[in-house]
């Protein structure tokens, strides 16, 4: 059965009827209109982490979830040399928050432009690929757990770009599917699925069934979350290298020296002794009337 006619068989609710389209949903159809809990796909197997450990790992090939909040661009992310899945976690080379130019604490920047970038060229990874791979990083809730936390979820351009194939979609596809029925994506139950024929970990993207209001409420309000927004932007840790810089530059920083204000002296003012007034002086014709009046 294709995607559309399971979900033209399940009548929209009501709740759903008169609202517009998030920009999460706008986001995941293609650009229209450091988080603690994470999901790792690596090795075809999700795996839940918290802060920075694997706590759970699952044995099925699908994941139920709900998707909350999107990425609004797709990023780009440069690695110097080959992937060694083996090798401890660094920063990029070069990477781009919003796919149009570098970062600007890239520590190698490959071009002003990703556009004009050499590494934007057919054939310039491995297996005539891109050296620089797209990335979309998006915010789900487990189904199973709607009020617990945010998870991140970090997708490469296999489960970006593409078509659907037997009612399963990749992402952006997933996204123009849901739009074109006005239905948005945090409204529904989605459930991811590793494709199985794909040399990498690739997911592909179905809906199941739509939330209840109160579970839709919820779906949204956890997509206006802090820790959602943080799912969602891109934040590179420093370099190993320039890490230790930073620490060495403030480990050997001169300490600034403290100003301490001298206590203000003492103002002695000096009161001028105020003369007595000078007697008025008497009237001359006065005098000699009143010597005139003693005759």
């Amino acid at each position: 059965m294709s995607t559309e006619l399971s979900l033209s068989n399940m009548p929209l609710p009501a709740h759903l009827r008169t609202i517009e389209l998030d920009a999460t949903t706008k986001a995941l159809m293609g650009g229209e209109g450091s988080n603690s809990h994470r999901i790792s796909i690596r090795g075809r197997v999700f795996r839940m982490v918290a802060n920075g450990k694997e706590v759970a790992a699952s044995e099925s090939n699908t994941m139920n979830v709900v998707i909350v909040a999107a990425a609004e661009n797709i990023s780009r992310v440069f690695y110097e040399g080959a992937y060694d899945p083996n090798a401890t976690p660094t920063a990029p080379d070069c990477w781009s928050a919003d796919g149009v130019t570098p970062d600007a604490k890239a520590e190698n920047k490959q071009a002003a432009k990703c556009a004009d970038c050499k590494q934007n060229i057919g054939g310039s990874g491995s297996n005539g690929s891109r050296a620089c791979r797209y990335r979309q990083r998006v915010a789900v809730l487990l189904e199973n757990d709607p009020r617990g936390d945010v998870y991140q979820l970090d997708l490469s351009a296999t489960s970006i770009f593409g078509d659907a194939e037997n009612g399963r979609m990749p992402l952006q596809a997933y996204g123009r599917f849901l739009g074109a029925q006005g239905v948005p994506v945090s409204a529904v139950v989605t459930e991811m699925k590793f494709d199985i024929n794909a040399d990498t970990p690739k997911l592909t993207f179905k809906p199941t069934s739509y939330l209840e209001n109160d579970a839709f409420m919820n779906a949204m309000e956890k997509g206006k979350s802090e820790a959602a927004k943080r799912c969602i932007s891109m934040t590179v840790a420093p370099s190993k290298s320039k890490q230790q810089a930073l620490e060495k530059k403030e480990e050997f920083a001169p300490e600034t020296p403290k100003v301490v204000e001298a206590e203000a002296e003492p103002v002695v003012v000096k009161v001028k002794k105020e003369e007595p007034a000078p007697a008025p002086k008497a009237d001359v014709a006065n005098i000699l009337n009143a010597w005139d009046d003693e005759d």
